[in-house]
C-alpha cells in the first residue's frame, strides 16, 4: 500500500513541476517564430547595388538541384537592352516550390550568388499553378541608389559599374 501511495505522490509532483512551467507553444499567426539562421527558406533573386541582377542565366542552379525544380532559359545582354553584366541574362527563371526540396544546392552552385534562401517559411498555395514562382515573384526589388532593369550602358563599360565584379572573393 505505501508503495502505491509513494508512486501517486510521484505522479502528482511531476504533474505540478510541468503544470508550473512556462507554456512552449507559440499563438502562431500573432506570433511569428525567429527561425534559425542557417534555415532554407524561400527563394530570393539578389540584384547589385546598382540595380543589375545578379543571375547571369548559367544554369547551375538547374543542373544542381536534384528534384528538377528549376527552369533557367538565357538571353544575349547588349548595351541598350543591360539586365546583368555578363553576356547573358535569365529572361525566364521558374523554380516549382513543390518539387523543391530546399536543399540549398541551387545557391551553393551559382557562381555570382544570384539565388539565395532567405527565411521566408510562410508558403502556400491554392492551386499547383501558383506554387511556380517566375522571376519577377522571386526578384528583389531595385536598391534606393540602383536603377530598375534594363538598363542603358556605355560599351565595355558595364564590369567597372560593379564593385563584386572588380575584386572577385
Amino acid at each position: 500500500m505505501f508503495g502505491e501511495l509513494g508512486e501517486l505522490i510521484r505522479g502528482m509532483y511531476t504533474t505540478m513541476k510541468v503544470a508550473l512551467q512556462k507554456p512552449v507553444t507559440i499563438q502562431y499567426p500573432e506570433v511569428k517564430r525567429e527561425v534559425r539562421p542557417r534555415f532554407k527558406g524561400r527563394h530570393e533573386l539578389k540584384r547589385y547595388d546598382n540595380g543589375l541582377e545578379k543571375c547571369i542565366g548559367c544554369a547551375l542552379c538547374a543542373a544542381a538541384c536534384p528534384a528538377d525544380a528549376i527552369f533557367v532559359e538565357a538571353s544575349e545582354n547588349t548595351d541598350e537592352n543591360r539586365f546583368s553584366p555578363g553576356e547573358r541574362y535569365a529572361s525566364t527563371y521558374e523554380i516549382n516550390l513543390l518539387r523543391c526540396i530546399y536543399c540549398g544546392f541551387c545557391a551553393d552552385a551559382c557562381p555570382t550568388e544570384a539565388i539565395v534562401l532567405e527565411h521566408d517559411y510562410e508558403l502556400s498555395f491554392y492551386d499547383r499553378a501558383s506554387a511556380i514562382y517566375t522571376k519577377d515573384m522571386l526578384i528583389v526589388d531595385v536598391p534606393v541608389n540602383g536603377n530598375p532593369t534594363p538598363q542603358v550602358v556605355e560599351p565595355g563599360s558595364f564590369d567597372r559599374a560593379i564593385p563584386d565584379m572588380e575584386n572577385p572573393k
